[in-house]
């Protein structure tokens, strides 16, 4: 009888974020749009920072890395939704949710590596000038978006494997529009004791000890800016930190709110709304802030467009 009840699950419900039909078109649409501006504007930037021998320094060597994530971190969510809506169908097999949940949470670690990295990068360009070139060497950049790659895998396989050993029994229903580890946790008829300490210890540390090198980074700068005698120069070695800090409030902002808030302040609604922001929105808004505030890339990006619409209008005259 006992077996009887503990029927594996072979497959999940994804119940999305609406289930009224007039809000469903909306969101696809909003998906879509949103989507579709992630990949363009990532793109874009890739593309302009590789044309542009002036950009091929450091910091922009994070930021391509950065770009590239953030198009994968949509692409392992928001493909499914779109698809679901227009195949009518709310399915995800058992295998599927588990590879979804490793990528997303693959590249939200990498994202919080990649901006610790660029923090670093920020705090050696403003507090140590004369020696940046000597301490951001190509290697050390290269290893530590290498070494981002290998602890974010590592981490992910961890809560994968741990989520692969629980059961599932009779609900299958997620109430969110992708595989997270919370609804996740909730459905399952297994202990799952061990999972939760795992994500509590080892996973809080890896989402914390990059946010502190981040605020530790941000601290010393606004030391050594506030020591610069003149306003001009005060503000230049701030707009350079601009766009980052922009991201970074952005990322951590939706990140606490999601699962660093007391549970009896919980909601599906505020946890949906916030998981929505760091999954589809700050992805959206990256290559807009960044392109916003940095001139040298606003450049680079002019001339891309530019070079696109001349080759565009070649090809009409012919």
């Amino acid at each position: 009888m006992g077996e009887a009840n503990q029927s594996r699950v072979s497959e999940f419900l994804l119940l999305g974020l609406s289930r009224q039909p007039q809000q469903q078109q909306l969101l696809f649409l909003l998906f879509l749009t949103m989507y579709l501006a992630t990949v363009l504007g990532n793109l874009l930037i890739l593309l302009a920072i590789s044309m542009d021998s002036r950009l091929h320094i450091p910091m922009y060597f994070f930021l391509c890395n950065l770009s590239f994530v953030d198009i994968c971190f949509s692409s392992t969510t928001v493909p499914k939704v779109l698809a679901n809506h227009i195949l009518g169908r709310q399915t995800i097999s058992f295998s599927g949710c588990l590879t979804q949940m490793y990528f997303v949470f693959m590249f939200v670690d990498m994202d919080n590596f990649l901006l610790a990295v660029m923090a670093y990068d920020r705090f050696v360009a403003v507090c140590h000038p004369l020696h940046y070139s000597a301490k951001m060497t190509p290697q050390l950049c290269v290893r530590l978006v290498t070494g981002s790659w290998i602890i974010a895998n590592l981490n992910v396989l961890l809560h994968t494997l741990l989520m692969a050993r629980l059961s599932f029994c009779a609900d299958n229903a997620i109430p969110h529009f992708f595989c997270d580890v919370t609804p996740l946790l909730k459905l399952s008829c297994s202990d799952t004791h061990l999972n939760e300490v795992v994500i509590l210890t080892e996973g809080a540390l890896i989402m914390i000890t990059p946010f502190v090198c981040i605020l530790a980074s941000y601290v010393l700068i606004t030391c050594a800016v506030l020591r610069i005698p003149s306003t001009k120069g005060r503000w230049k070695a701030f707009s350079t930190c601009g766009s980052h800090l922009a991201v970074v409030s952005l990322f951590y902002g939706t990140i606490i709110a999601v699962y660093f808030n007391p549970l009896s302040s919980h909601s599906l609604e505020k946890d949906t709304v916030a998981t929505v922001m760091y999954t589809v929105v700050t992805p959206t808004l990256n290559p807009f802030i960044y392109s916003l505030r940095n001139r040298n890339l606003k450049r680079a990006l002019g001339k891309v467009v530019g070079r696109k619409m001349f080759s565009v209008s070649g090809e009409n005259q012919n």
